[in-house]
């Protein structure tokens, strides 16, 4: 276990799963919708969790860094040699949230030496909380029940590629004539569900090519991805990165293009979909 104790993992995955259940109370209560830029939005429902999410991880970890979407000045931590960093989103998905679609999560990820290292997501319209990392292996739980271990199966998943909302308007048609053994789909809402897609089997693969993802957006996802065995990596099939010449040094967006999936279909189709996103651009 290391230094991950088992009652520290899951206390975790209990405030991550408490914020999921607040954010679906105050949904049916009503919020208010403010736009932070150009088709971008914030309510102040992201803002009471981010709120709650910090004053709990401050408390559980003090000598730990942390790093929330809706506190600007907290993305000042991410270059700071912290022995421990949290990146925090509150609701992951904030457009389906607002227009009550079940697409959004609360997302909770750590990282250490510039990677991440664990990560939680918990959906909660499906009332579904997955957690990860290196130490301590793969866990669900459901509607609030005892955590089970998961055991990813690598030879059973859907030989589907899926595109956010944006990449498959660009790019749909043309990955689906060019990969006619694929079935190309659209999904909308939440970075984190998106990469559930795919461990769950539901999908090989997920393209994400826009750049416009933070890094509170990856840091839960690719821990879990990587725990459950899915291959990681951007277009040219070079590693991820959370290095000042891979990220805006003030958004800490990625300026990587993001590719995760199971190794089979990422090694077989990844020279095809490089060569057509070159075409296009």
């Amino acid at each position: 276990m290391g230094r991950w104790e088992l009652e520290v993992i899951h206390q975790v995955g209990d405030r991550v799963r408490i914020c999921g259940i607040e954010a679906k109370r105050l949904a049916l209560s009503g919020f208010q919708v403010y736009e932070k830029a150009a088709d971008d939005y914030v309510t102040d429902v992201d803002r009471a969790l981010d709120a709650y999410l910090s004053k709990e991880f401050t408390a559980l970890f003090p000598d730990d860094g942390l790093v929330t979407e809706e506190n600007s000045t907290s993305l000042l931590n991410f270059w700071q040699p912290y022995p421990r960093l949290w990146c925090i989103d509150p609701l992951d998905g904030t457009q389906d949230f607002i227009k009550g679609d079940p697409g959004y999560s609360v997302m909770v990820g750590a990282m250490e030496q510039q990677q991440p290292i664990a990560g939680w997501i918990y959906a909660p319209e499906y009332e579904a909380l997955y957690y990860g990392g290196r130490e301590f292996g793969l866990w669900q739980s459901q509607n609030g029940q005892t955590p089970r271990i998961l055991y990813p199966n690598y030879l059973d998943y859907a030989p589907t590629l899926i595109l956010g909302h944006k990449d498959f308007q660009r790019f749909g048609s043309a990955f689906q004539r060019a990969i006619p053994t694929l079935k190309v789909e659209e999904r909308a809402g939440s970075f984190g569900l998106k990469v559930l897609e795919v461990l769950r089997g539901k999908a090989g693969l997920y393209v994400y090519l826009n750049q416009r993802v933070k890094v509170w957006d990856t840091v839960a996802p690719l821990a879990i991805a990587r725990t459950a065995g899915l291959m990681c990596c951007d277009l040219k099939g070079q590693a991820l990165h959370y290095t000042r010449d891979s990220l805006d040094g003030e958004s800490l967006a990625h300026r990587q293009t993001i590719v995760i999936g199971w190794q089979p279909l990422v090694e077989t189709w990844l020279p095809t979909i490089q060569e057509i996103v070159q075409k296009i651009t």
